[in-house]
Order: C-alpha cells, then sequence, then structure tokens
C-alpha cells in the first residue's frame, strides 16, 4: 500500500449538502437561526475534533459568497471548502457526486445542513463502521425493510462509487436508494443504544421548529 494510500485512510471527511431549494422551508435552512446561530452551525461545531476538512456543497455562487460570510475557518479544527454543486436542481445525488470529487480521503459521511441534532457520537460510531469492502455505510431503522427505512443523507461513501452516481443521473436515477442499491453496502442498525434515533431528526418545515 503506497504513503499516499495510508494517508488518506487516515482523513476523516465529511459532505455537507446545501444544494437544496427548501421549497417546504419557504427559505435557505442551513442559514436559518436555531437556538442563536445558523442551523449549519451547530452541524460544524459537532464535527470538531471529529474529522480533517468538511466539504460544504452549495447551488451557486451567490449562496457560497453568503455562507462565506458567517461562517469562519478559524472557529473550526478541520478545514471548510465552499463548493458548488456541479449539477443544479437534480436532487442530493449530485450533491454527494460533487462532494465526493472535492474529498482528499477514500471516504466521506454525507450530512444535510437541516440536521442539527447530530451528535459527536454518532459521528464516532459511524466512521469507526468504514470497510474496505463495502462502498456505503448506511444506518436503518425496521430489519425488515433495511432500504426502506435507511438514511441514504446520514451515511458514509466511497469516493470510487462516483462513476456509478454519473451513470445514475445520466437516466435520470435520481433516487439515493437507487443508488444504494447498485453499490456494496453495510447495513448499521438504528438500535437506540450505539446510534439514537434523535440523531436523524430534520427541520423541512416551519413546524418542525
Amino acid at each position: 500500500m503506497s504513503n499516499e494510500n495510508e494517508n488518506n485512510e487516515n482523513i476523516k471527511s465529511c459532505i455537507i449538502l446545501c444544494g437544496g431549494k427548501s421549497s417546504r422551508m419557504g427559505r435557505d435552512k442551513g442559514s436559518m437561526i436555531i437556538q442563536d446561530k445558523p442551523m449549519i452551525k451547530h452541524i460544524l461545531s459537532t464535527l470538531n475534533h471529529q474529522i480533517n476538512e468538511a466539504i460544504i456543497v452549495l447551488n451557486d455562487e451567490k449562496r457560497i459568497e453568503n455562507y462565506s460570510k458567517f461562517i469562519n475557518p478559524k472557529d473550526y479544527t478541520y478545514k471548510i471548502t465552499f463548493v458548488e454543486d456541479k449539477i443544479k436542481d437534480k436532487g442530493p445525488m449530485p450533491g454527494i457526486m460533487t462532494g465526493l470529487s472535492y474529498v482528499t480521503s477514500n471516504y466521506a459521511l454525507v450530512l444535510p445542513c437541516d440536521s442539527p441534532y447530530v451528535s459527536q457520537k454518532y459521528v464516532k460510531t459511524i466512521f469507526k463502521e468504514i470497510d474496505v469492502n463495502y462502498q456505503a455505510i448506511v444506518p436503518f431503522h425496521d430489519s425488515n425493510m433495511k432500504l426502506k427505512t435507511s438514511e441514504p443523507l446520514h451515511s458514509i461513501y466511497s469516493k470510487n462509487i462516483i462513476p456509478t452516481i454519473e451513470e445514475l443521473i445520466n437516466t435520470d436515477v435520481l433516487h439515493i436508494k437507487g443508488l444504494i442499491e447498485k453499490i456494496d453496502t453495510k447495513f448499521v442498525l438504528i438500535d437506540n443504544k450505539k446510534i439514537e434515533k434523535k440523531e436523524f431528526r430534520n427541520l423541512n418545515r416551519p413546524s418542525d421548529i
């Protein structure tokens, strides 16, 4: 194994998806103030001392400029990179592809910007589940319906799935569970012990706040 691969394995990366239209919320979710600070900053603070780099995927230069104003990289223990989604308005799968193209590690944890309740315990736990025999590490709720009850936007993906994502997008298959079906996926049970259900609560509508 090369030194480069060894170094990559020691890097922990996270992709934060902020490219959605936020149509149900009615405004940009990541910048919404929740408990005195923008929603995304709750996630960024949780990631302190847990990762080496975060790729924040946004859907245009204007939003990148806006986020750059209230996110100070000096507040965090890891490198932050803002990138523009390569394919707009096609859901989160192109955002995952964009983020994976920028990470320096072999795997990356994907999180949505509207999940401020993710804990450091979850981040540590899911990274420990990485297995080089799998291309994705995906938590799920029900053993009888693993795929249907999975949480693909709180999962870890290998950089080597980029060609598979491109193939799916080109055939207009945009559902992430369709991606999970095509790759080698390790499912991890959300058991309320090692992984708690509350980690996956997200804020989609004003009534959720």
